[in-house]
């Protein structure tokens, strides 16, 4: 007797900070409130592939078991953020600077905090060894208690209305808090810290996730976040769990500049089986 599959719904990062709203979408602001409300660092098509995985959510939300999203939950002060480090003038870096493991070792940047610079040096060091992504400074984004910290409006009314007509609720997965690491992926920090729990790999989601059918997955950005948790997905639950995933391609952009990073996902993981799909097609 065949049974409905267990299908998990796995949303990274839908944060306001990372979609390009519109205008009219933006909090109205007072003179006396301060800088105008803006998104920290916008993906191109970031709001219309929010849009769509909103009306995705509402069409086809009954369709699947469980939903699970992921949410970067940064610090003003983190590694990846400006005001960690300073160059030979005592200077920032701008946004979008990639700090490299030699640039630390010959204090072309150094951090602020001269107590962080061993740990710090040792953090990019252990980057290069793992093969991962090189440090880029990001602007402040998705600031804990913060507007850009909250999920795009359109999806995150869809993901109430799935959970009040389910009777459950959204498994909400907060990652990145910790200063001295980055956290692209839903499943691990990009280096773990051994005092921190939060930063290891995440059994829960694991777990959740290796009990699905199958695993749709959709969210921001695509160079980054979203390829780092579907290649995690695959080095924790095996290369055997790959065709089981699918991205759907209209609700994922990658941040501007880093499109390659984005293909070369795509291209290597549809090569070893993961699907890729429209949202309009699946399930229509």
């Amino acid at each position: 007797m065949s049974h409905e599959p267990r299908r998990a719904l796995l949303i990274i990062d839908p944060q306001n900070d990372f979609c390009d709203l519109p205008a009219a979408a933006l909090p109205a602001q007072s003179a006396a409130s301060g800088p105008p409300v803006r998104p920290a660092l916008p993906v191109p098509g970031g709001d219309r592939d929010m849009v769509r995985l909103a009306e995705f959510v509402h069409r086809a939300g009954d369709r699947f078991s469980t939903i699970h999203v992921t949410l970067d939950s940064h610090h003003p002060l983190h590694i990846a953020h400006p005001r960690w480090w300073i160059d030979a003038h005592g200077d920032p870096p701008a946004a979008f600077t990639t700090i490299r493991a030699a640039d630390v070792r010959a204090l072309a940047w150094r951090a602020r905090n001269p107590q962080w610079q061993d740990r710090s040096r040792a953090y990019v060091d252990a980057l290069e060894a793992g093969g991962r992504y090189a440090l880029v400074i990001w602007p402040e984004h998705c600031l804990v208690g913060h507007w850009g910290h909250n999920v795009h409006g359109a999806l995150a009314r869809e993901l109430d209305r799935w959970a009040r007509d389910r009777l459950t609720t959204v498994d909400y997965v907060l990652k990145g808090s910790n200063p001295f690491t980055e956290h692209y992926s839903a499943l691990q920090a990009e280096v773990p810290d051994p005092a921190d729990p939060g930063t290891q790999p995440n059994r829960a989601l694991i777990d959740a996730l290796a009990a699905a059918d199958a695993i749709v997955v959709a969210g921001e950005a695509l160079s980054h976040c979203v390829a780092s948790t579907v290649r995690d997905i695959a080095r924790f639950l095996g290369t055997a769990k790959i065709p089981a995933l699918t991205l759907l391609t209209d609700c994922t952009s990658s941040v501007g500049g880093f499109e390659p990073f984005g293909k070369a996902f795509l291209d290597e993981m549809t090569a070893q089986g993961m699907k890729a799909a429209c949202s309009v097609d699946l399930f229509a």
